[in-house]
């Protein structure tokens, strides 16, 4: 199928990724920029598989303070060269990265991050509440682990809504920039400051 130069350069517009990579996700996606823009994410998914071996030992430590100088956050980003590292792509990610650090107070990363003994007691009080429901005892598992993936959405920074377009998650923001930058980019750690929290 041959797609027209100008989707071609709609989808690099949208998507920041190579010529000859929108070219094959348009012929894949028979077309439809929407979908050609799922292919080109999907194949961020893959770059990262791929490149899981890889170090990535190079990157930014991105500071971002609240209006009102109330609430702080630095966040560790790497990737695997300095020449990513210093790409508008990578510090615009990180600059939403911390932002979305601030307004939805994540606790950990990533799932993987969340202590066992967290997760066996939101296990347990979420079984809890769907007996005291009255929920069969043959879908008790089901709603359970349905509403744990709203505890990681809510609790994990790379499973929650994008604070500037809730259509995608924070891991779908950093497929993005896999497939555009094609090497292994890591949220490593943060840490959000809030003036008086301890004092509550």
């Amino acid at each position: 199928m041959a797609v027209s130069t100008d989707d071609v350069k709609r989808l690099r517009q949208e998507t920041g990724a190579g010529i000859m990579a929108c070219k094959e996700a348009l012929v894949q996606a028979g077309g439809d920029l929407q979908e050609a823009i799922a292919v080109l994410r999907k194949k961020g998914i893959e770059v990262a598989a791929k490149r899981e071996a890889k170090a990535a030992a190079e990157g930014v430590v991105q500071a971002y303070v609240h209006a009102g100088e109330k609430i702080g956050v630095l966040v560790e980003i790497n990737c695997e060269t300095d020449f990513v590292a210093r790409t508008d792509d990578f510090r615009d990610f990180a600059k939403n990265v911390a932002m979305q650090i601030a307004a939805m107070q994540p606790q950990w990363v990533s799932p993987d991050d969340v202590p066992e003994e967290v997760v066996a007691r939101e296990r347990q009080i979420l079984t809890e509440q769907a007996e005291a429901e009255g929920k069969p005892a043959h879908i008790v598992e089901q709603i359970v682990e349905g509403r744990l993936e709203k505890f990681y959405a809510r609790n994990c920074l790379l499973h929650q809504p994008y604070i500037r377009d809730d259509s995608m998650t924070i891991e779908d923001l950093l497929n993005d920039l896999l497939a555009k930058t094609g090497e292994r980019i890591v949220v490593r750690r943060f840490v959000r400051y809030q003036v008086g929290e301890e004092l509550r």
